[in-house]
Parts: structure tokens; sequence; C-alpha cells
């Protein structure tokens, strides 16, 4: 190497590297084995030119004639470790050899001045990305995305985007179902190939039913070697095909740009998945001269689909006869609540909600009458059995929540085939569901006949919370009981909160006895994945960073022990990006809802029981703030303290598996 225009960095002490061994070091971004041999040093490329084995973690060794050769830790090749050259001088196939001064205070190595970054297609792709309003990145970096990852860091220098390294690429894709499912916009998960691009099924899985965008992005060998079987190489194409919406392979031929630009586009627009697998060798590949990054300009329409008239004027025509109209919201309709609350009042009818729509309304506004269901109240289903007439918005009539086929039912929904999808209903309109609440509303003008329930609901309303109040004090000496918990879990959180819940008896008691204020609750709804809170909840909390609708906002997650137990490693992730996500862990040492259904079934309960370390203590050793409850009294004061910590928070809650 020329000694023109060196750069020197400092590598190594005097006293770290032995006589006789060698050792991988860096000066700037560059990777080298240094050797120590007959008292001096020498520096050479790190990649040994056969597979691009590390020699740094490779071995020195003499031969019988004196000779010491580098040995490749991988395959055996040997290089002279003060020339770099191999046995028999063949100079095509040796390494390149950098300057080396031994100084008081170490060793140094002289590099060159890099070249100007070259753009890479991955450039290219990350940036239009970033145009489409990708902010945020889960994923874990490995040798089969290390091109796209250094695209994604330059996004991230520039100031453009965010990224979070979590501790397992199924937590990466929940966090993206989660961030999906709060702002309507996409995250991006990155992975390797192989395992790394199966770890994010689950979660894809979840995003797809609940139809929340999100971004994947997958490496992939390299493109001359897919097929015959090589390491970690996985038909991407073909075990994505079920769960994406679109996925596409990015060759060396491809328009980069236009690719992402239809991955960001499906993903938005039809509010599912998209996939990318990016082959290592296409990832370093050079822009074409003057290629540049798209973006969303011309590309997308705005959502405002007025219904046909036929339909719109049947379903005004239904709902003015109504004297007893009810309001169904499903979480499609949650960003058309105004709209559709504003057509309650005038109505003066109850608004019921599914439980993925738990907090759309208050539930303290005069007209809610909480969720419909088995995660629901009675009050629901009481003004379900008594209305005359259902206005059903932006619901799928899973049978969880159980919508009566048996009155006349008005379907409003923006999905064409959401409309009478399990059933027939008597009006179904195909529309956006503010749009047409509100052009049902500007059409019935004036005072409707129908009566005011409001009196009815506050009574119904009267009797639930007695109810509830009942159950405060039920105590058998093995914990405390769901009812209490989420009546102090309803005070202490704030009003406009972000709450991610999880799966099991913690769901149906969130659901039976949390009274929401507007705070904005995140499930895993069809899928129903044990697992989803914590890494939903990271999720949410990203979009607190680089959403300006939910900046500021306390984020909170729920789950089980079983629940929170799949991700605890992530725990670690919240602490390494200072997340501020308070943890509400109900501990019961069990599988709950399992047994429950066992017995239910007349099983008897095997395997459910769970061997827990205390979870307090485990945030505490992760960096984290950690509080544990076994008395009511302590209740208050925990939620209080966790919730004011500026960082991540667990607290534990012992609670009785039978008291829920």
């Amino acid at each position: 190497m020329s000694g023109k225009n060196l750069f020197w960095h400092r590598v190594a002490s005097k006293e770290e590297l032995p006589e006789g061994r060698v050792a991988t070091v860096t000066a700037g971004t560059v990777s080298l084995a240094l050797t120590h041999v007959d008292g001096e040093y020498f520096a050479m490329d790190n990649k040994c030119p056969h597979q691009g084995g590390p020699l740094g973690e490779g071995s020195i060794e003499r031969g019988t004639d004196g000779q010491c050769w580098l040995r490749c830790p991988w395959h055996g090749w040997d290089f002279d470790p003060k020339t770099g050259l191999p046995p028999g001088g063949h100079e095509d196939t040796g390494q390149t050899m950098y300057p080396v001064q031994v100084r008081d205070d170490g060793i140094y190595v002289g590099i060159e001045a890099e070249a100007p970054h070259a753009t890479t297609v991955t450039d290219i792709m990350a940036e239009t990305m970033t145009n489409w309003g990708v902010t945020s990145v889960f994923g874990m970096v490995g040798h089969s995305n290390l091109g796209l990852a250094d695209a994604l860091r330059l996004q991230q220098q520039k100031g453009k985007l965010k990224y979070y390294g979590i501790r397992h690429e199924g937590a990466a894709a929940f966090a993206c179902s989660g961030y999906g499912k709060l702002t309507g916009k996409p995250a991006a998960c990155l992975t390797i190939a192989g395992p790394g691009a199966t770890n994010l099924m689950t979660g894809l899985w979840d995003a797809k039913v609940d139809r929340a965008p999100l971004l994947a992005l997958t490496g992939q060998v390299d493109v001359q070697v897919l097929g015959p079987g090589a390491f970690q190489e996985v038909d991407l194409a073909s075990a994505f095909a079920p769960v994406a919406r679109f996925s596409q392979t990015v060759l060396h031929t491809s328009k980069h740009s236009e690719l992402m630009t239809l991955a960001c586009k499906n993903a938005i627009v039809e509010r599912d998945v998209a996939h990318l697998i990016f082959p290592d060798d296409v990832q370093t590949l050079p822009a074409k001269d003057g290629a540049k990054a798209s973006g969303p300009g011309g590309r997308v329409a705005l959502p405002k689909i007025a219904p046909p008239k036929e339909a719109f004027d049947e379903a005004v025509k239904l709902t003015s006869k109504s004297k007893r109209p009810i309001i169904i919201v499903g979480y499609g309709a949650r960003d058309a609540m105004d709209d559709i609350i504003t057509l309650a009042e005038k109505l003066k009818a109850p608004v019921l909600t599914t439980f993925k729509a738990k907090g759309q309304i208050a539930d303290d506004h005069p007209l809610a009458a909480g969720v419909l269901g088995r995660s629901g109240t009675p009050v629901a289903s009481w003004f379900m059995n008594e209305c005359d007439l259902i206005l059903a918005f932006g619901t799928s009539f899973s049978n969880h929540t159980g919508i009566t086929p048996q009155k006349p039912i008005i379907q409003v929904d923006f999905d064409r085939m959401t409309l009478g999808k399990f059933h027939g209903v008597t009006v179904p309109v195909w529309g956006e569901i503010g749009v047409t609440a509100r052009l049902i509303n500007e059409t019935l003008a004036g005072a409707t006949g129908s009566d005011d329930q409001g009196p009815e609901l506050a009574e119904r309303w009267k009797i639930w919370r007695a109810e509830k109040r009942s159950r405060l004090d039920d105590d058998r000496g093995k914990g405390l009981n769901s009812a209490l918990v989420f009546a102090a879990l309803s005070t202490a959180v704030p009003d406009d909160a972000i709450v991610a819940v999880d799966v099991g008896n913690n769901t149906y008691s969130f659901g039976r006895y949390f009274e929401s204020r507007g705070q904005r609750i995140l499930m895993s709804g069809y899928l129903g994945s044990i697992g989803f809170a914590f890494p939903a909840a990271m999720g949410a909390w990203a979009a607190t960073q680089d959403q300006d609708d939910y900046r500021g906002r306390k984020v909170v997650s729920v789950s089980g022990d079983g629940g929170f137990g799949q991700y605890m490693g992530e725990f670690n992730t919240a602490v390494k990006y200072n997340m501020d996500i308070t943890h509400v862990l109900l501990n019961n040492s069990e599988l709950g809802k399992i047994s429950k259904e066992q017995r239910a079934g007349e099983w008897p309960v095997w395997e459910t029981d769970l061997r827990n370390p205390n979870f307090a203590t485990y945030a505490k050793l992760c960096g984290g703030k950690g509080v544990r409850v076994t008395k009511p009294e302590q209740l208050q004061q925990a939620f209080g303290e966790a919730l004011a910590h500026e960082g991540p928070a667990i607290v534990e809650i012992i609670t009785d598996v039978e008291l829920v």
C-alpha cells in the first residue's frame, strides 16, 4: 500500500498480542488481521480470498523449514504473515498488506483515506422507504443483510429514521404490528435470511388478519447460490406468499426505487404486509447513474369513498323509522369516531364497541355502552337484546363479539369483502366510514323519532358498577382479584395513554373491568397471539417518537406471566433505548385461560403451571424499574411509581387465577 495520504489508527497496545499470535483489529472501518511474528507486527486484509474467512481468528503455524504461515480458520488456506502471499507466491491469491508502526503508546496501522461512499441500490431503496414515511425500523443486523443495514444506518445518520435492535425477530414483527395498528402507517422489520426471516411469521400474520400495514425486509443468500440449498437458504418467496400481500425479490436488474414504492403502497393502501427479499450480493450494487429515490407523490388517492345512493337511501330510511337504534363500532371505525358519536347524539343511541375497538368512545361518555361479547359488559349485551336496529360501523362480525343476526342491520365498511362476511345483513353499505356517518347525520335533518335511551343507559351502568364494586373485596388468600387490579389501573392510567393488552384471562378481565377514558387500546385481535403486548408496546413507544399525533403519550402494556415470558428478553431492548413503557404483569404462575378451558371441556388440568422468576427483580437486573404487589393497599402506589418512572418499568402483581 502506498505511503501517501495515510491515516494512522491505533489498533492495539504492545502487550495485547503475544509473539506468534494473530488477532482481528479495526482501523477506521477496515477489518485487519494483525500478526506478531519474529518480534515484528504485520497487518493484512482480514478476509480470506477463498470464502471470506476471518483470518484474525486463525492461527500462526511454523513449518519444518522454519517458515511461518497464517492459516485461515475456515478451510486452512495459508498466507505468509509478513508478505500476505500464499505458498508458491501467487500474488493473485495474496492479501493486501498495510503499513504498521510501533509507537510508545501502541501499534498503529496506516489506512488510505476512504473513497467517498458510492450510492448503492439499497441506498436508493432506503431513501424511497423514508420518503413514504417509514421512519421506524425494528430488526437484527446479520451477515446476509449487512449492505441493506448500512443503507438504513445512513438514513438514520441523516435523521430520517430510527432503528431499534431487538433480541428476537418475532418481537420486531409484533412491534411493527403494534405501530401499524396505532398509526395506520407501516414500520419496517429487518432480518437475515433463513431463521431470521421465518421468525417474523407470527407477528406478520397478526398484522395481516387485523389489517395493519407492515413492511418486512429480509436478507437472502447470494443470487448465484439460490436453489441448491445454501447455508440458511429458505425459499422466502414461497414462505411469505400466504402472509404478504406484496412480496418480491430485489434483483440486479430490478427497478429498485419502484419496487420499494410498490411495497410501501401495498402496505399502506391495502392495510397489509408487504415484503422485499434482498439477496446479499445485490445489496451493495452501485446504483445506476442518475438513479433517484421515489416517493408517494401522485401515487395514492384520498380514501374518501361516498356510499352508493341506493344503499345510502335505504339505510337512511331504515334509521329514520327506528325507535331503539344502537350503534356498534369496530376497530375499522377508529378514525371516524367524531362523526359516529355526532350521529349517536342525534339518534340518542347507545354506542357499543367490539373488544378491538375498546376505548374508541370513553366509557364515561353518556352514550357509551361498553364492550360487546365475551370480553364485554352486561350493559352492551342488554342494549343489543333490546334494540330494533343495529348500525354497524367498521366491524368484522367475529364470533368473539357475537353481533346477533336476528335484528335488522345496516353495515357500513370501506372493504366490500367485509360486508355480509358471515351472514346476510339488511343493508350493506360500501363507503368510507366517517363520510357515510356524516352523510347519514346530515340527511336526518332535525330531530328523529328515536327514543332517548340515555337514562336507561345510565341505570344499566349503575347496576354493573355496583356489581364490580361488590367483587373488589373477593379474597381467597391466593393473590389479588382482577376487578381490584383493573379498578386501580382505570384511575391510574392517563386519559391519553396507549395500552397494549395480551391474550388470556388478563385480557378478558381488562375488557370487563377496565373503564376507558379515551385511552387507545391495542391487541392481537383475530390471531389472538400470546406474547403480543410488550413488543406491541415497543412499537407504540416508537410511534410516540416519530409521529406527531402520539408524542408525549404514555405507553402501558398488560399481560399475564405466560405472555410476558414469551418475549421477556425484549425488556433489555426497552432499557437500551430507554423506552418509557409501564408493563402491568398479572402473575398467577399458570396459563389460567387454558386451565379454565381444560376444566370446561371436562379434561384434567395438565401442564399449565409455570415456574417464574421474580419479575420485579428481573426488571431491576435489566436496568429498569421493578415493583412487586402482593397486597391490595400496594396497588395505587405501585402504579404511581411505575408511571412516573421515565423509562421501562414492570409492576408485577400476584393474582388469584380463579378471581378473574
